[in-house]
C-alpha cells in the first residue's frame, strides 16, 4: 500500500536511471560476523543508506530475506512498480539481497516486496528503517541521522563515574500521555524537550525510563508491540527530534533509560512476521515462537542472524541517541519455555527442563555487547521471579544486568499498605520480608506504569481510609521506599497522588497537583529526590549489605520499624516508620551513636499535607540501653508517618 496521498504530493521524486548491484557496503567480514551472530553494527549495513556509486549519488538498500524468490524495492520514486527495482540476493548465501538506486536521496517512502518460492506475496516494512509513517500507515522513510549534540559534558561525566555509585531515582513516562495540548493531539519531542528536563530537575529525578519509543502500529500497546525497531515513533516527531530531547535531558542533568523489547513482537502483516515466507524472526512451531498472553511472535534467540539484529538494535540506541541505560522488557517471558504455558504447550529444553538455553546465552551476548562497547551504560532487567544470577557477571554464569526489578518488594508492599493499618500487625512480615534477600540482586524499587492500569487504580486510591489517611500513607509509602535499599522508580502521575488510573489516551490531571494534598506529595516526593541525592548514606551501599542495619522490625503490636541506612565514610541515616494513625509518644529507640540528632525529614510535615507532629529542632541521646545500643532517643512518631534522623555531634 502507498503512503497517504499528501505525503505523495510532497515527497514524489523523479524516476531513477540506476539500478545496480554492483555497491556493497558488506565485506566478507561483516557477512562472517552476521552469520556467527557476533554483528552488532547492522544498523550501518541493512536498511537504507545514502551512499555514491560510480559518481552517482544515490540510496543502497539491503535486506535479510534468505528464503525469497525475489525481493524489490518499492517507492513514491518508481510509482510503486514491483518489476523497477528488483533487487539481487548476494552470492556468498548469506540471505542478504542488495541494491543501489541513484537519484534518489533522503525522505523517500519505501517497502520491500518479496515474494517467496511458494508463491507467498507481501509488502514488508524495513526492518532496519531510521524513519517510518506515522500509523496506520506503513512505509518506511529513508533518512538520514546526522545530529549536532551539544551533551560533550553529560557522555564525560558519565566515563567518570557510574551511574551505580550515585542516587538513581527514576521517572517512567508515556510520551504519548505526559501532557498534551488542550485538543488532545501530541506534545512533539521537541515540545516535551521545553517542559519534561525543567520539570524532572526541579523535582530531582536523576533519570527518565520512557515507555518503549520505537514505532509502533497500535497506540494501545504502550509501545510493547514495535514493527519499526530502529525509528523513534512519528507521532511525535523526526528522529532529530527525538534526539533534541534526549540532548535537553542530558543538558539538564537528566539521564535517559528506553524500555527495549526483545521479547516479542506483534503479528501485523508489514512488520517482522512470516518476512520472507517463512518464520524468519520467529520460531515456526508456536509453542516456542507464539506469545499466548500478548498474541505476538517470540524471536528466535537461536538464530545468529536474529541475535546480530536485536543486539545491533540495542547498541543502535546507545550510539545514535546517546542513552544511557536500557531497561529490557518481559525477561522472564524469555528464560522460561513454558511461560504462561499449561502441560503440553511447551517444548522443554535438550535437558527437559523449563529454561531457554538459546535466550540465555542470547541476554549474556546482549549485557556483554553493551557493557563491552559502553561500559559507562547500564541494563536493567524486568524479571520477576527467582531466576538465580539475574546481576551477576556472565563470566560468572550470571545474565550480566547491572539491575534488576524488586517485583516481590513491589507486591508485598502494596499489599501491606493496602491493608487497613488495625490489621497491619498481623502482616509485619510483608513490610519488612525484602530485607532477606534484597542484597541477592542489585535491585531497582519499581512503582511502574503496570501497577495503575487495568482497573488497579491509581496509587492513592489503593491506600485505605479517609482522604487525610489516603495521602498519609501514601507519603509513608514513598517515605519507605527512599530508605529502602536499591535504586527508585515511579510511574508519572504517581509523584503527585493522581486519582485516576493511567489511561494512555490522555494527559495526566494535572490540576490536581494544585489542590492542597497532591500539592503536598509532589513536595515530598521533590524534598525525598533531593534528600536521597545529598545523603551519601542513602545511595553509597544501595546494592550491599553494608549499606544497611535493622534497629527494630519485630514491634507488630504498634506496627512500626525503625532502620538504619550506612555510607562508606561513616555516615548514617536513622529511619523510624509509624505504619498506624496512632501517634506513638516517649517511643525510645536505640541508636548507633550517643550525642545529639535532629530530625532532618517528616513526612507527616505540614507542608506536606500531614498533621505536623514533628520533633524537637535537637535531640538528646540517654544512656539507656535500647536495641542492642548502648544509647537511645525517645521520639514522637507521627501517625502513618516515617522521620529521617541524622547524627549532629557528641557531648559538650
Amino acid at each position: 500500500m502507498a503512503p497517504a496521498e499528501e505525503n505523495l504530493s510532497v515527497m514524489n521524486s523523479p524516476e531513477p536511471n540506476i539500478y545496480t548491484a554492483g555497491y556493497t557496503l558488506f565485506s566478507d567480514y561483516d557477512i562472517s560476523l552476521f552469520r556467527a551472530g557476533k554483528h552488532f553494527n547492522l544498523y550501518s549495513k541493512l536498511g537504507a543508506h545514502v551512499a555514491e556509486h560510480e559518481g552517482k549519488k544515490g540510496i543502497y538498500f539491503a535486506v535479510w530475506a534468505p528464503n525469497a524468490a525475489e525481493v524489490s524495492v518499492i517507492g513514491n520514486f518508481n510509482g510503486w512498480n514491483r518489476e523497477s527495482c528488483k533487487m539481487h540476493s548476494r552470492w556468498d548465501g548469506s540471505g542478504i539481497w542488495e541494491i543501489f538506486i541513484a537519484g534518489i536521496g533522503p525522505m523517500e517512502y519505501y517497502k520491500y516486496f518479496i515474494r517467496s518460492h511458494s508463491g507467498y506475496t507481501v509488502e514488508k516494512s524495513d526492518p532496519c528503517a531510521f524513519h517510518a509513517e506515522t500509523p496506520p500507515a506503513q512505509a518506511s522513510i529513508v533518512w538520514d541521522l546526522a545530529y549536532k549534540w551539544t551533551d560533550k559534558k553529560w557522555l564525560q561525566e558519565r566515563k567518570r563515574q557510574s551511574a551505580l555509585q550515585k542516587a538513581i531515582s527514576v521517572y517512567e513516562v508515556h510520551l504519548g500521555s505526559w501532557r498534551k495540548h488542550e485538543d488532545n493531539t501530541f506534545l512533539s519531542y521537541r515540545e516535551m524537550a521545553s517542559e519534561l528536563p525543567g520539570y524532572c530537575k526541579a523535582m530531582g529525578f536523576t533519570h527518565v525510563e520512557f515507555m518503549p519509543v520505537m514505532e509502533h502500529p497500535f497506540f494501545g500497546s504502550w509501545g510493547y508491540q514495535l514493527t519499526g525497531y530502529f525509528a523513534p515513533s512519528g507521532r511525535f516527531g523526526t528522529p532529530q527530534d527525538f534526539m533534541f530531547l534526549v540532548n535537553a535531558l542530558h543538558n539538564a542533568g537528566i539521564g535517559v533509560i528506553l524500555d527495549w523489547v526483545p521479547s516479542h513482537f506483534p503479528t501485523d502483516e508489514h512488520g517482522l512476521g512470516y518476512f520472507d515466507g517463512t518464520h524468519l524472526y520467529e520460531h515456526a512451531d508456536p509453542r516456542k515462537g507464539f506469545h499466548p498472553d500478548w498474541k505476538s511472535f517470540i524471536f528466535n534467540f537461536g538464530r545468529n542472524e536474529v541475535r546480530s539484529f536485536l543486539i545491533s538494535n540495542a547498541l543502535y540506541c546507545l550510539d545514535k541517541y546517546h542513552i544511557d541505560g536500557l531497561r529490557v522488557d518481559g525477561v522472564a517471558s524469555i528464560l522460561y519455555l513454558d511461560y504462561s504455558r499449561n502441560e503440553g504447550e511447551w517444548i522443554p529444553n535438550e535437558y527437559g527442563g523449563r529454561e531457554n538455553l538459546e535466550a540465555i546465552h542470547f541476554l549474556q551476548d546482549f549485557n556483554d555487547a553493551v557493557h563491552g562497547h559502553y561500559p559507562d551504560v547500564f541494563t536493567v532487567a524486568e524479571e520477576s521471579t527467582a531466576w538465580p544470577g539475574v546481576t551477576q557477571p556472565t563470566a560468572n554464569g550470571g545474565l550480566g544486568f547491572d539491575m534488576k526489578w524488586m517485583m516481590g518488594w513491589m507486591h508485598d508492599t502494596l499489599h501491606y499498605f493496602q491493608t487497613e493499618p488495625i490489621y497491619r500487625s498481623y502482616h509485619q512480615g510483608e513490610i519488612t520480608f525484602s530485607l532477606m534477600y534484597a542484597f541477592t540482586e542489585k535491585f531497582t524499587l519499581p512503582l511502574s506504569h503496570d501497577e495503575v492500569v487495568y482497573g488497579k487504580g491509581s496509587l492513592i486510591d489503593k491506600m485505605p481510609g479517609d482522604e487525610w489517611q489516603q495521602f498519609a500513607n501514601l507519603r509513608l509509602l514513598y517515605a519507605y521506599m527512599f530508605g529502602h535499599p536499591g535504586a527508585k522508580l515511579i510511574f508519572m502521575g504517581g509523584e503527585f497522588g493522581q486519582r485516576h488510573e493511567w489511561q494512555h489516551d490522555y494527559n495526566l490531571d494535572w490540576h490536581e497537583a494544585e489542590y492542597p494534598l497532591q500539592h503536598g506529595v509532589q513536595k515530598l516526593m521533590r524534598d525525598l529526590n533531593h534528600l536521597y541525592k545529598e545523603q551519601s548514606a542513602l545511595f553509597e551501599n544501595n546494592f550491599s549489605v553494608e549499606g544497611f542495619e535493622w534497629i527494630s522490625l519485630d514491634d507488630s503490636v504498634n506496627s512500626v520499624i525503625a532502620w538504619q541506612r550506612k555510607g562508606d565514610s561513616g555516615e548514617s541515616l536513622t529511619f523510624v516508620a509509624n505504619f498506624t494513625p496512632v501517634v506513638r509518644e516517649n517511643y525510645r529507640i536505640g541508636v548507633p551513636r550517643r550525642g545529639f540528632y535532629e530530625e532532618i525529614f517528616n513526612s507527616d510535615n505540614l507542608k506536606y499535607g500531614g498533621s505536623d507532629v514533628l520533633n524537637e529542632p535537637e535531640l538528646e541521646t540517654a544512656p539507656i540501653p535500647k536495641h542492642g545500643k548502648t544509647h537511645s532517643l525517645s521520639l514522637v512518631l507521627p501517625p502513618l508517618a516515617a522521620i529521617v534522623l541524622k547524627w549532629k555531634r557528641d557531648y559538650d
